[in-house]
């Protein structure tokens, strides 16, 4: 099966960590994999404070000209080192876009108005910078990005990617199979290694320990049906990654009996399984802010 062409929007900062995602790019989708990229660069405003004065003398004119022409030719250099990047790792010139957009309601904001505008199958932006305080900053804008761009898949890179076993988790409903159909058509033509993986729910994320310390059968019971009930997602899921071409020898299941944190318990795994990048989808069981939007997604950005 021929792979099927994807795009991807990568936002760029002109820091060093950013460019750590072009190197997850390509060691997840290595050339000649049919991979359009569009390198996406917002351009720093001077604020209106300083620009919307009437009376404003010639030379405050022309110096403020000046800044925005440095505004500008920054834009220019941060996507050509972008692009530079690409290049170097063998990406075709013609699948590379640049693209440089003025800041407007917000940094994540102008991303997924970017990225909707590119059409894109998905947003990659690292969330690590040179220093604490870009960490900081860069994490508040990828958190912002996974709120704002609600119709589109958001990817999160941590920092240098070496590994390139995919960790996709799922849970019994359908937003999680979302993530599965996500993955597949993304991972399609590739030989990465997917492993389906759950935690099953721990009963004393619903009730005390002391509860049910003394009834063995309950929690018996409860393993039983919570197991029972994820693995016909389990089967449905592995028909979707096989139906988007991926053979059924890069696909493996790892099913957990779980904490008390599912995130926790995801990160461990990831961990000790050497696993590269981590797939959630936006939603959970419940329909509503879980996973993406939820506090699981919140502390794997955070710790992982």
């Amino acid at each position: 099966m021929e792979p099927i062409a994807k795009h991807i929007v990568v936002p760029i900062d002109g820091s060093r960590n950013s460019l750590n995602s072009l190197g997850y790019l390509s060691l997840m989708f290595p050339p000649p994999h049919p991979l359009e990229v569009s390198l996406v660069y917002i351009l720093p405003t001077l604020p209106p404070l300083l620009t919307a004065d009437e009376d404003m003398d010639a030379e405050m004119y022309a110096e403020l000209t000046r800044s925005e022409l440095k505004l500008l030719r920054t834009a220019e250099r941060v996507l050509n080192e972008g692009k530079d990047a690409l290049l170097e790792r063998g990406f075709p010139p013609e699948k590379i876009r640049m693209v440089q957009r003025k800041r407007h309601a917000g940094i994540a904001q102008d991303i997924c108005r970017a990225a909707s505008d590119q059409r894109t199958d998905v947003i990659l932006m690292t969330r690590r910078g040179q220093t604490d305080f870009e960490t900081v900053f860069m994490g508040r804008v990828s958190n912002r990005l996974t709120e704002c761009c609600q119709d589109l898949p958001v990817w999160i890179c941590g920092g240098r990617i070496r590994s390139r076993g995919v960790l996709l988790c799922i849970d019994p409903s359908e937003n999680a199979l979302r993530a599965v159909d996500h993955a597949g058509f993304m991972l399609s033509g590739t030989d990465v290694g997917v492993t389906l993986f759950h935690t099953l729910r721990n009963l004393r994320r619903f009730v005390p320990g002391e509860v049910i310390e003394d009834a063995p059968r309950i929690e018996a019971l409860w393993k039983s049906r919570v197991g029972e009930q994820i693995r016909p997602y389990v089967e449905r899921a592995k028909r979707i990654l096989t139906g988007a071409g991926l053979p059924e020898e890069q696909i493996s299941v790892r099913i957990v009996d779980g904490s008390r944190s599912p995130a926790d318990d995801i990160l461990k795994q990831a961990r000790e399984g050497g696993y590269g990048t981590i797939a959630l989808g936006r939603r959970g069981v419940s329909g509503i802010q879980a996973f993406l939007f939820g506090s699981v997604t919140r502390k794997i950005l955070q710790q992982g």
